[in-house]
């Protein structure tokens, strides 16, 4: 199951989380921790260069993306060979809506369609799609079509 999703400024300003599974109790702190090892080890990361941790039977796959980290939390089958394809995916639909790797202004004038695309990806838990195209016809509110 894909616990968590946390997308954040340099700063570690939260831009987009989403938690599934997790109490609302627990939510706190796994904001705080991922936000944390995300300071410590981000600094001199290169763009896409993927991180990865383990904590508390869970994996943790994480990434600075221009100047957006993505941070994701996954247990059973989301080992760190499926987060880090779930942090693939998550890329490559930043860089296709935004154009490039984001700003931070880049990243908020594109929120609502990072945010539909990132719906389209999983869902409560689970990841729904990996085709970048069939995420950004989805995005344009087209119906899906089998080639």
């Amino acid at each position: 199951m894909l616990l968590a999703v946390l997308i954040t400024n340099p700063e570690g300003n939260v831009l987009i989380e989403r938690f599934n599974g997790v109490a609302t109790e627990e939510r706190s702190h796994w904001r705080s921790f991922l936000l944390k090892l995300g300071a410590e080890n981000l600094k001199a990361a290169k763009n896409e260069e993927l991180f990865v941790a383990h904590h508390k039977s869970v994996f943790i796959v994480y990434t600075m993306f221009g100047d957006v980290s993505i941070f994701t939390v996954g247990k059973e089958d989301y080992d760190e060979l499926g987060l880090s394809e779930i942090v693939r995916v998550i890329t490559t639909c930043i860089k296709d809506v935004c154009g490039k790797p984001p700003s931070e202004r880049r990243f908020l004038d594109k929120y609502g369609r990072i945010c539909l695309s990132l719906d389209e990806i999983f869902w409560k838990g689970l990841m729904e799609t990996n085709d970048r195209d069939r995420v950004r016809r989805l995005v344009k509110l087209k119906p899906p079509t089998e080639l």
